[in-house]
């Protein structure tokens, strides 16, 4: 692209008398991307031939000034870029039916143009790249050659357009205070008088002061010191209503009515700045409003954008639930070391239950899908009883302890400090899911052995047949099988059923359950008050649990039939299960010594895959729900490795002088600050 490229589209659009055609060849001309020059020169360029073009110059200008003097602009101005009124889901659906079947255009409602030139341009890369100064310089250019009438109806337009876009905001916020939704994060809501009304009656005075100005030019403008109070008193309320939210439980529908209400009040500082400026200001808010709209148009129907920005509240309401559980799950000293490992060890004992019962369903020779759905019963329920138990399934903690880890990144990560803090965490994460696999292994092979030794006594053969035995063994080896993979596809199992988990304890939250099953008229029939309070507790604080851990093992059940189906090679390896297979192999099939350690070393491997893809899938999640990321990644590997090759046992044992030697040189270092 050169000058004379530009020289050359003004020409052509000065020639142009319907507006709508005029700026959508200067859009599409500045948006083109295979240009031989760099975008960011586009704007200069255009800025060079207005200058050296002046009557062409103001042919364009008449045109489109005239146009923007009498167009509809207040759509645009209070859409574009906010949330539609709707709610999410008939947001959505409206967006999906748009695409199939595109609206026809308005070309007199300035939103609708805009729309319809920027379509398909969702990456608005090209706008960020285009020289502002010189766009600024492009449009004053155009503005000194047109007629000063046509720039004075203009500029009187878009001030009455956005005055009436300032009132019909103010009343919009002031109309979500009664947003069942909010009510129930707030319940102040209904009973004072928020910030949210006070803005609407303060609004309509600037107005009003506003439009008396556009009839007499002398008159003064509100002074906006108390609006801003007002817009400071609303912004903290919807803060507030957002950390209610994550902690009482919030929804899609929830999430998309607080950001567009952060949107509408984004919208009215940019108009309200755009208003009380100094003139030689307001050119350039002006351009930068303009330029929002126009990025806003290029995501008006996407469906992508909508479900991202609608979706971030309620990630981080289910992170939140998690955190709250993973603080459980993490060990700092020897008592809780031990109390873990014991809780793990119980759950090992049922699990070698679980792995009998599932060889057992196994030699029925059931059709693949009866097999699939007793498998995943016998998957569900059985951790389900694990949970109501109080026993710890090793694998269900990194879902919950990376929403923990997540939370410290969040809070602050400057300094050597802050990263000695993070690896000390890290290590105790690392350190606490292994006491829950050494609880879980060593249980599970015991009781194992035990059975398949009162099996051989009892009946005088082996418990498990030599093809059993070798078909088991086979499973383990990551060198002649897959194992490794299957148990990356049961760490990603985990992970999810973790998000299931924070998702129903935040659907319990945001339902009230506790109050819905203390008042259920059935139950009150059928339970005494204090009964049903003791249910209602259980079930409310252990929805997520429960519904994660069965829908977990649905999840693990039907891989199998699912690579089935497909023909893939899907299956699942999870590191309870697998020790309890070795203890039943190792006495059927008579292993020795360094063979059983052998075999013991891949179950080891399986659970090393199952924590650590489950853990790094649940942290990205959580990392990106809380808006944060380890921007010292190396910093941090670096502490991390600094610790554990100062205390290598301390990775998988709560050794004190560790942590003593930490507490120390924060000592020191907090003495060589002062």
């Amino acid at each position: 692209m050169d000058t004379l490229s530009a020289v050359a589209l003004v020409r052509s659009l000065s020639a142009q008398r319907c507006p709508v055609t005029l700026l959508n060849g200067l859009i599409d001309w500045l948006s083109y991307s295979e240009f031989g020059n760099d975008p960011a020169q586009r704007a200069g360029k255009l800025r060079d031939a207005l200058q050296t073009n002046p009557r062409h110059a103001a042919e364009l200008g008449e045109v489109l000034f005239s146009w923007l003097g009498q167009v509809n602009i207040y759509p645009a101005l209070v859409n574009l870029g906010l949330f539609s009124r709707s709610g999410f889901f008939r947001e959505m659906a409206s967006r999906l039916y748009e695409r199939l079947n595109p609206a026809p255009h308005d070309q007199n409602d300035f939103a609708d143009v805009l729309v319809q030139m920027c379509d398909g341009k969702s990456d608005a890369q090209w706008l960020q790249k285009l020289n502002k100064d010189d766009l600024l310089a492009c449009f004053s250019l155009v503005a000194a050659q047109v007629s000063p009438a046509t720039v004075e109806k203009m500029t009187a337009h878009f001030r009455e357009e956005s005055l009436y876009a300032l009132e019909m905001l103010a009343i919009w916020v002031a109309a979500e205070e009664i947003e069942p939704d909010l009510m129930r994060l707030d319940r102040r809501l209904s009973s004072i008088d928020s910030p949210f009304i006070a803005l609407s009656r303060e609004m309509n005075l600037l107005v009003e002061s506003g439009r008396k100005q556009l009839v007499s030019p002398d008159a003064d403008l509100l002074d906006t010191a108390h609006l801003q109070v007002m817009m400071q008193q609303s912004r903290e309320q919807v803060e507030r209503l957002r950390r209610r939210g994550a902690g009482l439980g919030s929804s899609v529908s929830v999430a998309h009515l607080l950001e567009r209400l952060e949107q509408t009040l984004d919208r009215i500082d940019m108009l309200m700045d755009v208003l009380t400026s100094d003139v030689s200001k307001q050119n350039s808010k002006v351009q930068s409003m303009l330029m929002l709209l126009v990025e806003a148009s290029g995501e008006h129907n996407s469906i992508s954008a909508l479900w991202r920005s609608s979706t971030q509240m309620l990630s981080k309401s289910i992170t939140i639930n998690k955190s709250g559980h993973g603080e459980h799950y993490i060990t700092r000293n020897r008592s809780e070391f031990f109390t873990l490992m014991r809780s793990a060890a119980g759950a090992g004992i049922v699990i070698a239950l679980m792995a009998l019962l599932k060889i057992y369903l196994q030699s029925l020779g059931l059709s693949a899908l009866n097999n699939a759905v007793l498998a995943s019963l016998n998957y569900g329920l059985g951790f389900v009883l694990i949970h109501i138990l109080h026993f710890t399934i090793a694998t269900k903690q990194p879902a919950m302890t990376a929403a923990s880890f997540a939370l410290e990144v969040e809070r602050g990560e400057n300094g050597k400090a802050v990263n000695r803090k993070l690896a000390a965490l890290l290590i105790d994460v690392n350190r606490s899911q292994w006491a829950a696999v050494w609880g879980n292994v060593s249980s599970a092979i015991l009781l194992a052995s035990t059975i398949a030794l009162c099996a051989l006594w009892w009946s005088g053969q082996p418990l498990l047949s030599t093809e059993v035995v070798a078909y088991q063994l086979k499973s383990l080896s990551p060198f002649t099988g897959l194992a490794l993979f299957y148990a990356a596809i049961a760490g990603v199992w985990l992970f999810c059923a973790g998000i299931i988990a924070g998702f129903f304890d935040n659907r319990a939250n945001c339902l009230e359950l506790r109050l819905r099953l203390f008042h259920h008229p059935v139950l009150k029939r059928l339970l005494s008050d204090h009964r049903r309070k003791q249910l209602a507790d259980y079930l409310h604080d252990n929805y997520g649990a429960l519904a994660g851990n069965f829908f977990f093992g649905v999840l693990l059940g039907m891989t199998g039939y699912i690579g089935f189906l497909t023909g893939l090679p899907l299956d699942i390896r999870h590191v309870a299960f697998s020790s309890a297979n070795l203890g039943y192999s190792a006495i059927s099939g008579e292993l020795g010594i360094l063979n059983f350690l052998l075999q013991l070393l891949f179950v080891l491997m399986i659970g090393f895959v199952n924590l650590w893809v489950s853990f790094t899938l649940a942290l990205a999640i959580a990392l990106r729900a809380r808006g944060t990321r380890i921007s010292r990644l190396r910093l941090l590997l670096k502490s991390l490795w600094e610790q554990a090759k100062q205390q290598p046992l301390h990775l998988f044992f709560p050794v004190e002088l560790m942590r003593q030697t930490l507490n120390d040189s924060d000592k020191a270092e907090v003495k060589t600050q002062k």
